[in-house]
């Protein structure tokens, strides 16, 4: 069977075929899911034709391992970024300061803007019903920053060094992902008794309340 040609051609927006095929495809699967979404919808959304999906990726399969591929390329470099920018200061570094960055990090780009609330319910979908290999979130995303952020932590507060630091770092991480659900649970909800929640009010609290509780781990150790 021949090989079909690339389509090359951009859209208006200067945006190439795999872009277009990607960000029908995310969109879809946050609306539909993984299961109801078929490779005739992509190409509709995406104004491709059904042959550009397999010529440039092969499968709906690794079309979503590229969403995510490209997704948690990003949020990685901008956590690790995040915590070098507060390590590499001319100033001893401080704990609220490390935690502050890396938790604003964290939620700024998943809260507010279209394209990224339209992630976190990829998020929800995936955490439901996973067709992602396990290896792909971990290798991309949580074993680098896990290694850095507990590196920076050993370096502000040295007695961090005889704690577990996984269990510390994945406190920190499940308050700043359960800020996530609820804020978008409270924003649907409507219910006029549902507090409006701050996003700087939220990483302060986390701020304040993780410092506490890793300056109490080192004061045991």
């Amino acid at each position: 069977m021949a090989v079909p040609d690339p389509e090359i051609r951009n859209d208006v927006n200067g945006r190439s075929v795999q872009d277009r095929l990607i960000e029908a495809a995310e969109e879809l699967f946050c609306t539909r899911g993984f299961n109801d979404t078929s490779v005739r919808d992509i190409a509709a959304a995406a104004d491709c034709n059904v042959a550009s999906v397999n010529y440039y990726f092969g499968s709906k399969d690794n079309l979503y391992r590229e969403i995510w591929r490209r997704r948690l390329v990003q949020m990685r470099g901008s956590r690790l970024a995040s915590i070098e920018k507060v390590m590499s200061a001319s100033n001893a570094p401080k704990l609220e300061d490390l935690l502050r960055s890396y938790a604003t990090t964290f939620l700024e780009p998943l809260v507010g803007r279209a394209a990224s609330c339209r992630f976190v319910n990829l998020m929800a979908r995936e955490m439901a019903d996973s067709h992602l290999p396990r290896e792909v979130f971990l290798n991309e995303m949580v074993v680098p920053v896990m290694s850095a952020l507990g590196d920076a932590l050993v370096r502000i507060c040295p007695p961090l060094a005889h704690c577990n630091l996984r269990l510390i770092i994945l406190s920190i991480v499940s308050q700043l992902i359960h800020t996530l659900c609820t804020q978008e649970m409270f924003e649907k909800s409507g219910h006029p008794d549902v507090p409006k929640l701050d996003l700087q009010e939220l990483v302060d609290h986390v701020v304040k309340f993780s410092a506490a509780g890793i300056r109490a781990y080192a004061a045991e150790s």
